[in-house]
């Protein structure tokens, strides 16, 4: 019985067949997506020796994601959520493409690597949404945990194999040959979403446009839950988040070559994916925003222990335990974001959502590759943790709601 309170809950993936033809499409190309992930700071790396330019390729990203975040929302809410996954998928294929054929030159240019990583950051922005909205339509209420929790392993399962497939691949057959591997899983992908039955958003339509995304945004006036909600991810993610230092520190500090920037990428998500295996016990958790702030007190000291490791050895299980901080707060965060919103919001409220935790990183891209080349790569991992840690202080100060946050009580009436 202990045992069945602790592993995750599968019962969405046998219960609900669509959710399921979601699920397994989504891994197969959340797989491929993450080799792309690691190819592309690894070949900016080689070609510039800056870690400020590859966090400068997030930068790039970040205007379109969030453009395409805001306006995913409104489009999620307004047409068939299937039709539109179709669409985004097909595109992002494409991006893949363009950066294969770059790479297959010879001499790979680093302009392409800016452009079509932040062309396929917008059609992110718009695609995600629309699969976070589409979860909750696949699924019962009594089922969002679960279902996000199982989504956390989805994706925890790209991050931990992605990278370090990448890193193994990279070094082997090179970075053309991995941006076509990812080119392969869209197929999959669109395929999986091909098979899935029409999505019409429930009830009214909304109209895609400005006056949409601005409703959706009005939503959050005055909810202190949902607004701490964001804003304590966007806190960890801006300041603990090294991931631009991992080439430079697998290269330079620890002489580890391409298979050691692999495991680096691919430590968080090790520690994520038992994080999420393990998440059985969390629908008994009533007070499910000090949750939040615990994961993320927990976060920050792992990365800043992280920053002080001399070897990989150690440095590897303080990220795996980091990613499993943050996968906890990941699904407690998702169930708080869904039992909040109302049906014809979530579309929007969830592209927020998506900006917030992709837009956070690369933020966080650019303050770590700034400090380190200020200060150096530990100094910048090691004052972002301690500095996500007070953000905590801060928010839980000037926003109690959050951290006495009960789902039953709150509800979506929150004044």
């Amino acid at each position: 019985m202990a045992r069945r309170r602790l592993l995750v809950d599968v019962g969405p993936l046998r219960q609900f067949p669509e959710f399921r033809k979601l699920w397994v499409g989504q891994l197969v190309s959340f797989l491929g997506t993450q080799l792309t992930v690691v190819a592309v700071p690894y070949q900016v790396f080689r070609l510039t020796h800056s870690s400020l330019d590859v966090g400068l390729v997030s930068l790039a990203q970040l205007a379109p994601l969030l453009a395409g975040s805001l306006l995913g929302g409104s489009v999620a809410d307004a047409f068939d959520r299937r039709r539109l996954l179709l669409v985004t998928q097909t595109l992002l294929g494409l991006t893949s493409t363009g950066l294969a054929l770059n790479a297959g030159t010879g001499h790979p240019a680093l302009w392409p690597l800016f452009l079509m990583t932040a062309v396929a950051a917008g059609v992110s922005g718009i695609d995600s949404p629309a699969r976070t909205a589409l979860i909750s339509n696949l699924v019962g209420r009594d089922h969002f945990s679960s279902a996000f929790a199982l989504w956390q392993i989805l994706i925890q399962v790209g991050l931990v194999a992605g990278p370090a497939v990448a890193g193994v691949l990279l070094g082997g057959v090179g970075a053309t040959a991995v941006f076509w591997i990812d080119v392969g899983t869209f197929a999959v992908s669109l395929l999986a979403v091909w098979r899935m039955k029409p999505l019409e958003p429930a009830g009214e339509r909304t109209r895609v446009g400005l006056a949409s995304v601005a409703e959706g945004l009005r939503f959050l006036r005055g909810r202190q839950v949902l607004q701490a909600n964001f804003l304590i991810d966007i806190n960890a993610m801006v300041f603990g988040m090294p991931r631009a230092l991992f080439p430079a520190l697998g290269l330079e500090r620890f002489h580890g070559g391409a298979g050691a920037v692999g495991a680096l990428y691919a430590a968080p998500g090790l520690g994520a994916l038992i994080g999420a295996l393990t998440t059985g016990w969390m629908h008994t958790v009533r007070r499910q925003g000090r949750a939040v702030e615990l994961a993320v007190l927990a976060w920050g000291a792992a990365i800043a222990g992280f920053g002080l490791a001399p070897w990989l050895a150690l440095a590897l299980p303080l990220l795996a335990l980091a990613g499993a901080a943050d996968v906890v707060s990941a699904v407690f965060r998702n169930t708080i974001l869904q039992l909040s919103v109302p049906e014809g919001l979530r579309g929007r409220l969830s592209a927020v959502h998506i900006a917030v935790v992709t837009g956070g990183p690369r933020l966080g891209d650019v303050e770590a590759g700034a400090v380190a080349a200020a200060a150096g790569a530990p100094v910048s991992v090691v004052s972002g943790g301690i500095a996500s840690m007070l953000g905590v202080g801060l928010l839980a100060r000037l926003m109690p709601r959050f951290t006495a946050y009960v789902p039953e009580l709150e509800g979506t009436a929150e004044p």
